[in-house]
């Protein structure tokens, strides 16, 4: 469980950021969402899979960079704009779009290994740099594994970024020249601190080295905040060829989870593209996944539930497939046939919250006290490994509510808006919570906790101090 500190350090780093919430209540809507989220501005995504394996190409290099793996956030930015940047926070966002472009996990790899020279060499701190760019519309945390199970509820809210302010700000994290080559040295020297070749790095800017004679306008987002030129790739290229691992390959394991994750986010994001690559004639695993994604994406869940289940008799260890499965019957409202195959998957990797989260929705969409009861335990369990999610807590609200449970609901809303930084809107919640809930209880506790927390007025102060149970100087 992530403590209290490192948790207040993220929500920080969001207020810096200027997360700004505009709208009362969080995202519910299906996975088309995140991918018509490409027009009109990039999407926050979750999910466990993509995750996974980044997080297994990168924490090596983190470490190597004398970074706690633990510590670094990796977030996955739906754009399909080639783009990749580091922030203050130990945070690093990587695109789809680039993503979807590396030919290969080594390629991945050195960009990861670049973007964490920066963040080592500590060239992110530019706050107020980022506060003029304007970065102020809400972050929402979102997942492809969860998106689906929130379609159709009629409270949801847009969770956007405005194209506009997101270029602007990443603007505001351009690099100079010097710290770009040092980001290269830095990168190269921790891809061969971990045993691997540099030479994805060096082959990545190549397949981009036109991009040097566009003008600004016209470059990959990346390449106007990371400032690319033939004589900076030359001096990489001399580095790396010299080190001792520069032949070393990725692994066929590597390669073939790499095609998995590009596939997946195929099938989400570009369902149509993904349908004209992965042909029907492709028997492969990759293939297979992206298409039967592709279907439910496009509305065609028989066929992709057919495919699904030919996956699953082939590997039926796999967390994922059952978790996919599940999701499209909650969102084609086949609610009740949803739940086993989410058991499933959270038995299969016990420790995944988003997965947990896919199985508090559905037992608390049932219509039985006892599977609601279940389901809200299911998303406290989820929150020992994911504290902030906003989605979980809204959920927790929602079950709570059912249950008349009104002191409770209001604390998780609290905790909703809090986990976003929306610090108004928790303050408000949190001190309506306080009247509802048994004075000195471990939840009235939790939500004074967050009132005092939440920048609260002179009066308010006032007004927690009218409480014996608080100290008689509070509002001085």
């Amino acid at each position: 469980m992530t403590s209290r500190s490192g948790r207040a350090g993220r929500r920080q780093v969001g207020r810096r950021l200027g997360v700004a919430l505009s709208v009362l209540s969080l995202l519910a809507s299906g996975v088309p969402q995140v991918a018509a989220a490409q027009d009109d501005g990039p999407s926050l995504i979750r999910d466990t899979e993509i995750e996974e394996i980044l997080h297994h190409d990168a924490d090596p290099i983190f470490a190597a960079a004398g970074l706690d793996p633990k510590n670094v956030r990796i977030l996955i930015v739906g754009d399909r704009s080639l783009n990749a940047f580091a922030t203050q926070g130990l945070q690093m966002g990587l695109n789809t779009g680039l993503i979807l472009q590396t030919e290969n996990p080594n390629q991945l790899r050195g960009v990861i290994a670049h973007e964490t020279g920066h963040l080592a060499g500590g060239h992110p701190i530019r706050s107020d740099e980022m506060m003029k760019a304007g970065l102020k519309p809400m972050i929402l945390t979102m997942g492809l594994g969860i998106l689906a199970a929130l379609a159709g509820s009629p409270d949801g809210g847009a969770a956007l970024l405005a194209n506009s302010q997101y270029a602007g700000a990443l603007g505001a994290l351009g690099y100079s020249r010097e710290q770009e080559s040092r980001a290269d040295q830095a990168g190269a020297g921790f891809l061969e601190a971990t045993g691997q070749s540099g030479r994805g790095l060096v082959e990545f800017f190549d397949n981009f080295r036109y991009q040097e004679v566009f003008d600004q306008a016209r470059r990959y987002a990346y390449f106007r905040s990371h400032p690319l030129s033939s004589e900076r790739i030359e001096v990489l290229r001399s580095r790396v060829e010299r080190q001792p691992h520069y032949s070393a390959v990725d692994t066929p394991e590597d390669l073939a989870q790499h095609e998995v994750m590009k596939a997946k986010l195929e099938g989400f994001l570009n369902p149509q593209v993904a349908l004209m690559k992965y042909k029907e004639t492709d028997t492969g695993f990759p293939a297979r996944y992206a298409r039967a994604i592709a279907y439910y994406q496009m509305k065609d869940p028989d066929r992709a539930l057919k495919l699904l289940d030919g996956l699953i008799a082939d590997h039926p260890d796999n967390p994922y497939l059952w978790e996919l499965k599940g999701q499209i019957l909650f969102e084609f409202n086949r609610i009740t046939l949803a739940e086993e195959p989410q058991r499933k998957s959270v038995q299969l990797k016990p420790d995944a919250a988003l997965l947990r989260i896919n199985l508090g929705q559905t037992l608390i969409s049932l219509n039985d006290p006892a599977k609601i009861e279940e389901g809200v335990q299911e998303l406290k369990r989820s929150l020992l490994n994911d504290p902030d999610n906003a989605v979980t807590w809204r959920l927790l609200a929602q079950a709570y509510d059912t249950q008349k449970k009104d002191g409770e609901a209001r604390l998780a809303t609290a905790e909703q808006y809090y986990s976003l930084g929306a610090v108004r809107e928790a303050k408000v919640f949190a001190m309506r919570a306080r009247e509802l809930l048994p004075k000195n209880t471990p939840d009235w506790r939790r939500a004074t906790d967050i009132v005092l927390a939440s920048r609260p007025s002179n009066q308010d102060l006032k007004d927690l101090a009218k409480d014996s149970a608080m100290p008689s100087n509070l509002g001085r």
